[in-house]
């Protein structure tokens, strides 16, 4: 089968119905807040159970026979349902780079996705996880650097939580760094933490990477890292992940 019938906009429906695959999942939408102007910089996509399940109860039924589906599916799906909510913001999706065998050909359906639910792919930001147990590092620096090449974002999640690969950095170019939460945890009373983010803060400032701070739970925390500059916030305090909704985040007041 030719490429372009294969990824042909019908496609679409395939994948955001879960064809193929032997259960069905939503998504739960979390809030990136820009603490400089109070809005909202970015949506996260949480796999959801279609009754609201955790994320674990999903990704528990995904095989190595499944992946590639299921991750073509996830980025569809996502879609569909943020164009459906009606959300202006960026849009994050987590992708999985195990599942993705060549970035130019397992990115047109996400393309025609886009086009479909008519979601500008100028606000798609694609996730990646430093502590996914990869089997080539340089497999996934060549997907960022493609990405990067079509115009898509690309950020770096949970950063400090696992191998933290520091080529990550230095052979890709990353738009936003997310601090994993067990930095984040009462950073305010832990200066080896606080340390070890500063650091962090220095490199991406040289690199012009933007900080995401997530995981932010507590009053303090959010203080301590609006304190060090960091502009974006995710977390319980701003906003719990709404199931197939976009809540309003609380933002709190600089002190």
């Amino acid at each position: 089968m030719e490429e372009e019938e294969l990824f042909d906009q019908s496609h679409c429906d395939h994948c955001a119905c879960g064809a193929g695959l032997d259960f069905d999942f939503s998504f739960a939408f979390q809030p990136i807040v820009d603490a400089d102007t109070g809005g909202i910089m970015a949506h996260e996509a949480l796999v959801r159970g279609l009754n609201g399940e955790g994320a674990g109860e999903v990704l528990g039924r995904v095989t190595r026979s499944n992946m590639y589906r299921f991750d073509q599916a996830c980025r569809v799906k996502a879609v569909k349902l943020a164009s459906e909510l009606g959300m202006t913001s960026r849009l994050c999706i987590n992708f999985m780079p195990n599942a993705v065998y060549r970035a130019e050909t397992c990115i047109q359906t996400t393309l025609a996705a886009a086009r479909r639910y008519d979601f500008d792919t100028s606000r798609l930001v694609f996730e990646f996880t430093e502590v996914e147990n990869l089997a080539d590092t340089d497999h996934l620096i060549s997907i960022v650097d493609a990405y990067e090449e079509m115009g898509f974002a690309i950020a770096l999640d949970d950063y400090g939580a696992g191998y933290s690969r520091m080529n990550l950095l230095t052979d890709t170019t990353p738009e936003y760094l997310k601090l994993d939460m067990s930095l984040i945890r009462d950073v305010e009373q832990y200066p080896r933490k606080q340390a070890v983010i500063e650091g962090i803060l220095l490199t991406n400032d040289r690199l012009g990477i933007a900080t995401i701070a997530e995981g932010i739970e507590t009053e303090a925390e959010y203080q301590w890292c609006r304190g060090m500059g960091i502009r974006y916030f995710q977390g319980y305090l701003l906003a719990r992940p709404g199931f197939e909704t976009l809540p309003s985040p609380y933002i709190p007041s600089d002190h």
